[in-house]
């Protein structure tokens, strides 16, 4: 067969034309271009990253170690002055110890506790007491702060109601707010028996962000939804704003853990229980 003759007018026999190498060379720049700014884009992205990672591990340490720095001081500046200069290390020692004001409040108040046990130590609180008791302005404020230190030292136990958390419809139906369960209403407010209601419990009801203020709740026991956390992971809800929620998963891990440790401590290493 014969080849058909070539036509010396086609393009495509010289290649493309200079506006389709304009067009190949543009494209060309643009996806440089773009790449470049991806790269950009990319490194920018784990600079911060990098960094907010650094930030998060960093500051809740840094912040911690602060505060705790900031109350031994604290501690330091009231205790030491009042200590003999014999039992002071900073009279004789170049440079100041911190934290021996710590020291000696927690002995203190230990040695203070002990004393308090026999019989002239509570007669002696008893007397002071008595004295308070009977000034007028100063027997209402000691008495309220007593009975804040009572409390949180008697629930302080595993199996108080203290360490349990809740949840009531609270500020209206439908809407669940967490609480922390106080104990059981007695007194007047029980035997008043509010809306034929006798089996009361004593709720506080953080606000937001400001764990100290709140809402003196009494509600019914069947009105409370029990929950399973402890009071730490709900402060933990509360001061983030429900922004840190309690690893379930995690927590079921730790305690199938303590509870597959627990089984084979009872029935000895390498046993199984019956």
């Amino acid at each position: 067969m014969s080849t058909p003759p070539s036509d010396p007018n086609n393009p495509a026999r010289h290649g493309p034309s200079a506006a389709e190498a304009a067009q190949l060379t543009e494209g060309l720049k643009r996806l440089a271009s773009n790449e470049s700014r991806a790269g950009r884009w990319r490194l920018g992205s784990r600079f911060r990253n990098a960094f907010l990672t650094g930030l998060v591990i960093v500051g809740p340490v840094t912040i911690t170690l602060w505060l705790m720095w900031g109350v031994i001081h604290w501690i330091d500046a009231w205790i030491k002055p009042l200590l003999p200069n014999t039992f002071n290390p900073d009279t004789y020692l170049p440079f100041p110890i911190p934290g021996i004001g710590l020291v000696v409040a927690v002995f203190g108040l230990t040695i203070i506790g002990a004393l308090a046990a026999n019989l002239l130590g509570r007669t002696l609180v008893s007397s002071g007491e008595l004295m308070l008791s009977r000034t007028p302005i100063v027997r209402n404020v000691y008495g309220a702060i007593k009975q804040i230190f009572e409390s949180v030292v008697s629930t302080a136990g595993p199996n108080q109601s203290f360490q349990k958390v809740g949840l009531i419809e609270f500020p209206s139906k439908s809407i669940w707010s967490i609480v922390f369960v106080t104990g059981e209403t007695t007194g007047e407010i029980k035997d008043v028996g509010p809306g034929g209601e006798t089996d009361l419990l004593t709720v506080f009801m953080p606000t937001g962000i400001v764990p100290p203020a709140g809402f003196i709740c009494f509600v019914p026991r069947s009105s409370v939804v029990f929950l399973s956390m402890t009071v730490e992971e709900a402060a933990k809800i509360i001061l983030s704003g429900g922004i840190v929620m309690p690893d379930l998963e995690e927590k079921s891990k730790r305690l199938a853990a303590a509870a597959s440790s627990g089984s084979r401590t009872r029935f000895g290493r390498g046993k199984t229980p019956a």
